[in-house]
């Protein structure tokens, strides 16, 4: 069974928790994910609400939250929130294995390497500083 384009272009919600110093979490993710390879789209919902289109072959729904846990956001943490999550963390890694798509490497490094080219989301602050905060 052949796969169209549409099938493999997902369209998501990523939502982030109210209690979090960063009262826009989504306007500071979206400046993060918006040049980040196999990202296609990134829409601001609201100041807790993201979404995210990307390309299932090159980037996952799990990968792109796993980075935004480990750079410091706070995921919604509700039952429905968590149940959406699950579910689509198994449907794509399950069209992946029929894809024969290889296992995601370690995808930090893209966004990480995103930040370091100057974009707005880089701390400006000298090395020094940023010790003492």
């Amino acid at each position: 069974m052949a796969m169209s384009s549409e099938d493999l272009i997902k369209k998501r919600e990523i939502r982030f928790c109210h209690l979090h110093p960063d009262k826009n979490q989504a306007r500071s993710a979206l400046l993060l994910l918006s040049d980040a390879e196999g990202i296609i789209d990134v829409q601001y919902g609201d100041a807790l609400c993201l979404y995210v289109s990307y390309d299932v072959r090159l980037l996952t729904l799990q990968a792109i939250e796993n980075v935004l846990i480990r750079l410091g956001f706070h995921l919604d943490s509700r039952l429905l929130s968590r149940m959406k999550r699950a579910l689509y963390i198994y449907s794509e890694d399950t069209q992946r294995t029929n894809l024969g798509c290889s296992e995601i490497t370690d995808t930090t490094m893209v966004f990480v390497n995103r930040q370091a080219k100057g974009n707005r989301c880089r701390d400006r602050r000298p090395e020094h500083w940023r010790k003492y905060l």
